[in-house]
């Protein structure tokens, strides 16, 4: 699956783009029709130090999963949103199996 990284404002390290890469690669093996994942990095301006933002887009045939989440660094804030995307994902599972 392809794994596309865009970080906004700074460059992203080799380090932080594998962590990322692994842990998209993981939730791609619950569910075989995904086609392709988008994640965007940001520095939000606020004065707080949970400035982090992760945004993790997952194509699927039909309809786009999204999970939007922000903490204080941004292995936090992919580890949430990626638990956010699992839900999705078993919900989705759901509703094609019609159950």
């Amino acid at each position: 699956m392809k794994v596309l990284i865009s970080s906004l404002h700074f460059k992203a390290d080799a380090k932080l783009e594998k962590f990322i890469t692994e842990k998209v690669n993981k939730v791609s093996s619950l569910f075989d029709g995904i086609i392709g994942s988008e994640v965007i990095l940001k520095l939000d301006q606020s004065s707080t130090h949970e400035n982090k933002v992760a945004e993790i887009r997952i194509q699927i045939p039909g309809n786009d999963l999204f999970a939007k989440k922000q903490a204080k660094t941004f292995e936090e804030a992919v580890d949430s949103s990626i638990d956010a995307l699992k839900k999705q994902i078993t919900k989705h599972k759901e509703k094609v199996k019609g159950i």
